[in-house]
């Protein structure tokens, strides 16, 4: 499963949100900079993203955006779900008009016929979710300063 760029910055975008704290907004101008994105993209992304309320906004000379809640409560399902929608690893299992997983190679005038390979794909698509679920924003910015901390010392020695 790939999920998109958009995915991928906007996980960039809430873990900088994440490590620079509640007390002032940050500009999307000074992410995009720390994060090396482009900021036009960046504006489309958050855009999603405070629209699922994951992130508020000032307007303003001081203005910016940040966390909607403490990082400890966004769970990664959440900012993926608002970004990419639904988490499928197959194409046949998004439909718009059921929850239930379609498969394109079954006809489904006929009840009896299973697909083949559906219990795997329900079986990656679940530990997927279930990773997304248990994984909270507290936890990627703990682990960008871990990261960025032996970086540093790497380049020190």
């Amino acid at each position: 499963m790939i999920f998109s760029s958009k995915a991928e910055y906007g996980v960039r975008l809430m873990v900088e949100l994440g490590r620079q704290g509640a007390e002032q907004p940050i500009s999307l101008k000074a992410i995009a900079a720390a994060e090396q994105l482009p900021l036009a993209y960046l504006e489309q992304v958050v855009a999603r993203l405070k629209k699922a309320e994951l992130v508020r906004s000032a307007r303003g000379a001081h203005g910016g955006y940040w966390l909607a809640r403490p990082a400890e409560e966004i769970t990664m399902d959440e900012v993926v779900l608002a970004l990419e929608g639904a988490i499928a690893p197959m194409e046949c299992f998004v439909n718009e008009h059921t929850e239930r997983v379609l498969c394109s190679h079954v006809d489904h005038g006929d009840a009896d016929q299973h697909c083949a390979t559906k219990l795997l794909w329900m079986r990656v698509q679940g530990g997927v979710i279930r990773s997304l679920q248990t994984t909270t924003l507290a936890e990627l910015v703990e682990f960008s300063r871990g990261e960025s901390s032996r970086r540093v010392a790497v380049e020190a020695s």
